[in-house]
């Protein structure tokens, strides 16, 4: 029991209650149950001796209120306010970016869910006993540590993720700090539409979120009941996916931070489906009767179906690679005719552009190739230049 509500039994003894059996009811909730020995441990002063009794106002007003729930999931909404809080912003963060008509929705998401996921990891540490406040030590004594109004400052997600009792897979954390970094650069920023480029990552993070909530605190908070499946009024064509892969209206910051992420991960890590959401569509006329009103067919991932699906995939999702002469070769085709090997040798010498954090290329078998990041740094280094010199 919290010591909110134990100061509150306490009250009920100066009260009259006699009976601990009654005085447990008012504590017991679908989300924790409380053994009617703790009552008479309390009562004894057994336990929680040093905990003061509530006012009789504060008692009353537990009373009248009582019982505090969330009338879907049970969740007392003092007690269990962490979780509510959680669940209710992923809701918010899920229906945010599945509204009409917005234009900044992975933005949107990625911040609220930002806050869903603190507080989950805050319910969960809570849980299991940790204490996920701040501390500091001035004059040999250990102190919490307070914001500029006073109130107890508690660990920021990364802090929660990094922490030893963090129960996370891995392919989960690499997800959030994946969206922590994007999250960095879009702050203040303006991002034009990255809503395309995010989407499987945004949806893994969702994902991850229902399954953490559901391995701590049980199947039946789940979020799949509020969440059912999205509807669009729109379909996919040859030339649509074109565009779709192209992104050419991602922002280069988010572009290289993005080659960043990927880079600094092992090909294990980004197969990992807690990383990154990959789905592959085919549009299918059923021959079966029962079938016919299913959006959505899963196909067993050893059948040659799913063999043929791969293959198409890996094909299409291998990212472009440049080998340096042909770097060179289409700066000078856009005009830039005194861009030479050597100025390009320079320019990725002078910006350490081969540092794996950097994500403008990869080394494969003993050759170095560039990726799109890298054209588009080169090709501004060059627009720069020739404007200083026009």
């Amino acid at each position: 029991m919290e010591r909110w509500e134990v100061a509150l039994v306490k009250t009920m003894f100066d009260n009259g209650w006699t009976i601990d059996q009654d005085i447990l009811a008012y504590f017991t909730r679908p989300s924790r149950s409380v053994n009617h020995r703790l009552i008479g441990q309390i009562r004894r002063g057994d336990r929680y001796r040093n905990v003061k009794a509530a006012s009789n106002e504060e008692l009353e007003d537990f009373l009248s209120n009582w019982p505090d729930l969330d009338t879907e999931t049970g969740l007392n909404l003092k007690g269990d306010e962490l979780v509510i809080k959680a669940r209710e912003a992923m809701i918010a963060a899920v229906h945010t970016f599945n509204g009409a008509g917005l234009q900044f929705r992975s933005e949107l998401f990625i911040v609220t869910s930002n806050i869903a996921w603190t507080y989950l990891m805050h319910a969960y540490y809570r849980k299991i006993g940790i204490d996920y406040r701040y501390y500091q030590t001035r004059e040999g004594v250990r102190q919490v540590v307070k914001t500029r109004e006073g109130a107890d400052k508690y660990w920021e997600l990364g802090k929660c993720i990094r922490h030893d009792r963090c129960q996370l897979p891995q392919g989960t954390v690499n997800n959030l700090e994946a969206l922590f970094d994007i999250r960095h650069e879009i702050e203040h920023r303006s991002t034009d539409r990255i809503d395309d480029a995010l989407g499987g990552t945004l949806q893994q993070c969702a994902l991850n979120f229902n399954d953490a909530l559901k391995d701590w605190f049980g199947n039946h908070y789940g979020l799949e009941k509020r969440l059912p499946l999205a509807l669009q009024f729109g379909t996919f064509k040859t030339d649509q996916r074109r565009q779709l892969k192209a992104a050419k209206d991602l922002p280069r910051h988010i572009a290289t931070t993005i080659d960043n992420i990927y880079g600094r991960l092992s090909d294990e890590e980004l197969a990992d489906p807690r990383f990154t959401f990959k789905v592959a569509f085919v549009r299918k006329i059923t021959s079966r009767a029962n079938a016919a009103d299913e959006a959505v067919e899963f196909v067993r991932s050893d059948s040659e179906e799913a063999a043929a699906i791969n293959r198409v995939l890996l094909k299409e999702t291998e990212k472009p690679k440049y080998l340096p002469s042909r770097i060179v070769d289409l700066m000078k085709a856009e005009g830039y005719r005194w861009f030479t090997m050597q100025q390009h040798t320079h320019l990725w010498q002078t910006l350490d552009a081969k540092a794996p954090q950097k994500g403008y290329g990869v080394l494969v078998a003993q050759q170095w190739y560039w990726y799109d990041a890298w054209l588009a740094r080169v090709r501004e280094y060059c627009l720069e230049r020739q404007s200083r010199e026009a």
